[in-house]
């Protein structure tokens, strides 16, 4: 046995054991990109590095037994910043979204490509399942949102955006055609109260989003009938009133109640905020009395934090036109679904943070000659244009038009070490990137994965695993220093290369550069 230190405790180990492993068996974290287990060493990544307290040196824990007397710090600042520093060389040549352009655009933050993919393969009612899980009203939205996301979309250039917005009005309608709507399902009961005053976009949105985090949710509005300036400024031939009431009513129908008919003036704030836990301010333009509720204002409305919406850290929440006048209704039902999370996090007793977002790595447009590799994911073909845009899509027309989608966003976004990693240590993407990127291919001559070079980041793990499964072909490096790339050797096809070893190298994968087909 093998007596060290790591982190002032005294510990013992076999002799030959992988630091690493021991320095993880106390408890402490310590990241891995290029480690693999049962394999020769390649140390690539230097994310798994430790100190040495007796040399000072900074150490790669993957690829070093322990030895007597080592004296090891598994995080300081010196540490912190060398693993930052390793993740940003890395981003500096990863070419890659995490997220789609569109989704990124979103200001719902809606899983556009996942939409699209259930829809492309006629999956309707899983399509409307995953809009309602950011979109409270998918079939308003659908025939009145003014489509950034579609401004972002890569086909855009090519031969026209995909219809996002008449997709997303497809999977909302395709439930709204059923005799019993989709509900989704609602958290345990909190006990907690929130009233949200206004029923527009924002309020409704934000009522749905707490209303299924567990919370007792009343909107209370001055008119007769919810809806705001989407019942008052939209014509009905643009949006039918049928379809806004019966979206409403799904919102209704998660647990939220409605109180019509009611002025509020600065009395009957007060006792509102007494009676409940939170209160949303969701009025829209042109409602009068907020300026007299007490409330911290500026020229253009409310005053609040612009990424919680949390007044002066009070139970005072406010969003939409009381904070920014808008004509956006998507703005402001993404306002309405941020400010839910920032309120669930206050009525938790947590630290008010808002909506959570993760590391999202981005390289911008497509050039030109990148168009024909992305294709390779789609369907040729001019974006579809219903012939009536009142009566939207055809079933087979929605099947059509979403298999236009170019799936730009990864296929590994949630299991990515880089992005995980790189999300935990704050790096920026941009610190080492050159004026020149590398061009996106995509090799998708496999039946069951597809791999995209401009993603991997050399690690060396998909190379080892063709090599112990003694693939005819497998994986290699190819060229030499700044120029080294993994490929299929002789210019071989990836189903060559792969005959064996294909779905074990996409799951080892650490980032989205071999992954799966799905």
């Amino acid at each position: 046995m093998v007596k060290l230190k790591i982190d002032n405790r005294e510990v013992e180990a076999a002799e030959g054991a992988v630091l690493m492993h021991v320095v993880r068996e106390t408890g402490a974290e310590v990241p891995s990109m290029c480690y693999l287990e049962n394999a020769e060493h390649f140390t690539s990544c230097m994310v798994c590095v430790v100190k040495e307290r007796n040399s000072g040196r900074i150490i790669p824990s993957c690829s070093l037994s322990v030895e007597e007397g080592m004296d090891i710090i598994s995080m300081d600042e010196e540490v912190f910043d060398a693993r930052k520093t390793s993740l940003e060389l890395m981003l500096s040549e990863h070419v890659g979204d995490c997220e789609a352009p569109c989704q990124v655009t979103c200001p719902a933050h809606m899983d556009i490509p996942r939409m699209n993919r259930l829809l492309a393969e006629g999956k309707f009612s899983e399509a409307m399942k995953v809009v309602k899980q950011d979109i409270a009203l998918p079939s308003v939205l659908g025939r009145i949102c003014p489509a950034p996301c579609e401004g972002a979309c890569r086909r855009k250039p090519m031969d026209g955006a995909v219809s996002i917005c008449l997709l997303k009005r497809a999977a909302g309608d395709h439930d709204l055609e059923k005799e019993t709507h989709w509900i989704p399902s609602a958290m345990p009961d909190t006990g907690k109260k929130v009233v949200i005053i206004g029923a527009g976009p924002a309020g409704l949105a934000a009522a749905y989003h707490l209303a299924l985090k567990g919370h007792r949710c009343t909107v209370i509005d001055r008119n007769g009938k919810a809806g705001g300036s989407m019942r008052k400024e939209v014509g009905e031939g643009e949006l039918p009133p049928a379809v806004l009431d019966t979206e409403i009513e799904t919102i209704a129908k998660t647990g939220v109640a409605f109180r019509f008919n009611e002025e509020v003036d600065s009395d009957g704030f007060s006792a509102l905020l007494k009676a409940n836990d939170a209160v949303i301010v969701a009025t829209g333009k042109g409602e009068s009395g907020v300026s007299g509720w007490g409330l911290p204002m500026q020229d253009r409305g409310v005053e609040a934090d612009m990424n919680t919406y949390q007044v002066d850290g009070s139970a005072v929440f406010v969003v939409g036109s009381a904070l920014r006048p808008s004509k956006m209704a998507i703005r402001a039902l993404g306002q309405g679904k941020e400010a839910s999370f920032s309120v669930d996090q206050f009525l938790s007793g947590k630290s008010v943070k808002g909506e959570p977002f993760v590391f999202n790595s981005r390289f911008g447009k497509l050039l030109p000659a990148e168009y024909a590799e992305y294709l390779k994911e789609s369907v040729p073909g001019n974006r579809i244009e219903p012939e009536l845009l009142s009566a939207g899509f055809t079933p087979g027309q929605v099947m059509a038009e979403a298999a236009r989608c170019l799936h730009c966003d990864c296929r590994d976004q949630h299991q990515c070490s880089l992005r995980i990693y790189s999300d935990a240590y704050g790096a920026d993407q941009k610190k080492y990137r050159s004026d020149e990127r590398v061009l996106c291919t995509k090799q998708d001559q496999h039946d069951r994965v597809i791999y995209e070079p401009s993603k991997c980041i050399k690690c060396g793990i998909c190379v080892r695993i063709t090599e112990n499964y003694k693939e005819e072909l497998g994986l290699t490096f190819i060229g030499r220093g700044f120029e080294v790339v993994v490929g299929i050797p002789f210019h071989e096809t990836l189903d060559r290369g792969l005959k064996q070893a294909a779905a074990e190298v996409a799951v080892a994968c650490p980032t989205g550069a071999l992954s799966l087909k799905v």
